[in-house]
């Protein structure tokens, strides 16, 4: 059978072989990541048959080693001491048809979500794109028409759920059933992903790998380390213990940011950590910081090593202080905190999970991040809100401070203001002075460090002083439907309004978002 759909021959596997998640550490995978609507099948193509055999149990590789070809050593990289988790597709004669379409367009880090009977029930991120059909009839057979299931896909950790069809289907336009492989491109998920998590909420269960040397190496998916982060409470009882496993997060975040290795000696650890559990741990809880390393460990954030190799994460007995124990994040938690706009996110859902009654702008600072606690990064107020206080300071003494900050273009600051003739785009008014109309423009992602946003038209709003001071001081985000909301619930303020001729790009928006603590607003992280 020849190359005609897919892109792939029958002798080349295209896969992440490093990357069991199906993440891409540089782009992070799921803003470019698209959907593909599986049909399970019905008990006439043996499809529950099929799903319970390759993905539930999954395929054991030795079974199939006379049919694997070259296949076989990619494929043992990507599940070296486990069941394969495989799925496949029929071919098609006529190229426009829309399930040729998916099958050429399909890729590595796209997320399947499994159609059965007018619902959901399943999704798994792409790990690997085969065409082998010696493999797919010796696990699933044949067709009567003598076709085969060849277009294979190697999944990441399934999650079941049930939940209904309809909405997704109808917000895609995409009528009222899936009959055949459908694909929804990245951007038209990114819209909806909200949606589908809304709808799965807490239903659902991962069908896990068991755990192997090769997998603790793999960076975690950026969604599903923030709703790992967002959910530290999770049948914990004290709260205390919550706050406190966040404390350390965000203390390992600020070594992360500051250069220092990802583990600590347990001294270092009681030295730094300690007096930050006094001052923000919450009124009335005692500190344990063993309990809060307990926590973590459990939670498959942290890991502890101890002279003899690494403690046992459910039995760790904790030395005095000044043994032999390093903790800290894994790697797989590591990699992905080192990409700006997961840090971003995770200090941001930290900060507004675990520690809206806490001075968090003190906190931040003590821990180095103060940089987070403001949309403009550690430069403070855009140089709007300078020239504000310049104004309003009058005959007050001003010392001169010399540092190094990005230059911003007046061009792009005055542009955005003629765009949307002074307008605030959050509430709509048109501030008016003696000598004219007042606005001010801001930076969507600051430019100051960690953010170090670009200066560009796409990055900027035109807003009146006190939703600027708001949308700095992160009281305000961008939901990704474009309403202004509050971020300590996100009640609705407003639709931003937008110019055709202002091209505001998502990426900051989202960016933003994230500082907020509301990534992906919609999504069940919190």
């Amino acid at each position: 059978m020849g190359n005609e759909y897919g892109g792939r021959s029958n002798a080349r596997i295209d896969a992440l072989t490093d990357k069991r998640d199906g993440t891409d550490s540089e782009r992070e995978g799921d803003a470019s990541a698209q959907w593909l609507l599986q049909p399970r099948g019905g008990p006439k193509v043996r499809g529950p048959r099929n799903f319970d055999l390759s993905i539930r149990k999954g395929i054991q590789l030795a079974e199939y080693a006379h049919v694997l070809g070259e296949d076989a050593g990619p494929l043992k990289q990507l599940f070296p001491d486990e069941p394969a988790r495989l799925w496949g597709a029929t071919p098609v004669k006529k190229q426009s048809h829309p399930k040729a379409t998916a099958l050429r367009g399909q890729k590595v880090g796209d997320e399947v979500l499994f159609y059965a009977e007018r619902e959901f029930v399943a999704k798994a991120r792409v790990l690997a794109l085969l065409r082998n059909p010696d493999l797919a009839r010796a696990i699933w057979g044949q067709m009567e028409d003598g076709r085969t299931w060849e277009y294979i896909m190697a999944l990441g950790d399934v999650v079941e759920f049930k939940i209904p069809a309809a909405p997704i289907l109808q917000a895609l336009a995409l009528g009222n059933e899936v009959r055949y492989l459908t694909l929804v491109r990245a951007a038209e998920r990114r819209r909806h992903i909200g949606l589908l998590e809304g709808l799965v909420g807490a239903n659902a269960t991962t069908v896990s790998r068991p755990a192997s040397g090769f997998s603790e190496k793999v960076p975690l998916g950026r969604q599903k380390l923030l709703r790992i982060l967002g959910t530290l409470n999770k049948g914990v009882d004290e709260e205390a213990r919550t706050r406190h496993a966040a404390l350390l997060m965000l203390w390992s975040i600020s070594r992360l940011v500051s250069g220092q290795g990802r583990l600590a000696p347990w001294d270092v650890v009681e030295t730094e950590v300690g007096p930050l559990l006094l001052e923000f741990g919450g009124p009335g809880r005692a500190t344990s910081l063993e309990l809060s390393l307990r926590h973590l460990l459990g939670s498959r954030l942290w890991e502890a090593d101890g002279a003899e190799g690494r403690m046992p994460d459910s039995a760790l007995v904790m030395p005095s202080t000044g043994s032999q124990i390093t903790a800290g994040l894994r790697p797989e938690v590591a990699g992905p905190l080192k990409q700006p706009l997961t840090r971003a996110e995770a200090v941001g859902l930290l900060c507004i999970t675990y520690f809206q009654d806490a001075d968090q702008g003190a906190l931040l600072e003590r821990l180095g991040l103060s940089g987070y606690a403001h949309a403009s990064g550690n430069l403070g107020e855009d140089a709007d809100v300078e020239d504000r206080e310049d104004q309003a300071a009058g005959s007050r003494a001003r010392r001169r401070v010399n540092s190094l900050r990005p230059d911003r273009d007046p061009r792009l600051v005055e542009e955005v203001k003629s765009i949307y003739r002074h307008q605030c785009q959050v509430c709509g008014e048109r501030l008016e002075t003696r000598f004219g109309l007042y606005s001010e423009a801001a930076h969507i992602q600051g430019l100051g460090n960690p953010h170090d946003g670009p200066d560009r038209l796409s990055n900027l709003l035109c807003l009146c002083p006190n939703h600027h001071v708001q949308f700095d001081r992160l009281f305000l985000f961008v939901d990704t439907e474009w309403n202004v909301r509050k971020s300590r619930d996100a009640e609705l303020i407003s639709p931003l309004i937008r110019h055709p001729d202002h091209a505001i790009d998502e990426k900051f928006i989202e960016y933003h978002r994230g500082l907020c603590g509301r990534s992906g607003y919609g999504l069940d992280v919190d």
